[in-house]
């Protein structure tokens, strides 16, 4: 169920190749967060806009929401594996590069009609 908001200020040449960079990402996501790459939801987002250390200059901003395994550490390995990635195929450097990372608990996922909390419990009975 990780959920993934990355914006960035790069134009991508084609809707094709934007979709082809958000399924890459997803598989970097799925390796680095060690969730199954089919339980992710990403909102991946061109806006020209986004400004980051005061220019308009390449730049990328991600919030995660993952449950169970965001722990300081986690979010060292994340942090470097995403920042390689986009630099590798934005061209954004690490220092342009913003990220938050959060377990909001299962109580504040909702799936199913219900919560992450509800169908834990449910599946342990």
């Amino acid at each position: 169920m990780p959920l993934i908001w990355v914006t960035t200020n790069v134009k991508l040449e084609s809707d094709e190749a934007f979709k082809a960079f958000v399924q890459e990402f997803m598989q970097l996501a799925a390796e680095t967060i060690g969730k199954d790459p089919f339980a992710f939801h990403i909102n991946c987002q061109y806006n020209p806009f986004l400004i980051a250390k005061g220019s308009f200059e390449p730049a990328v901003m991600v919030q995660t929401m993952s449950l169970s395994n965001t722990t300081p550490e986690n979010s060292i390995v994340w942090t470097k594996a995403f920042s390689d990635f986009f630099q590798e195929k934005l061209g954004v450097p690490p220092e342009r590069s913003i990220m938050a990372f959060m377990d909001p608990g299962p109580d504040f996922i909702g799936m199913k009609g219900t919560t992450a909390a509800v169908l834990r419990a449910s599946a342990s009975k």
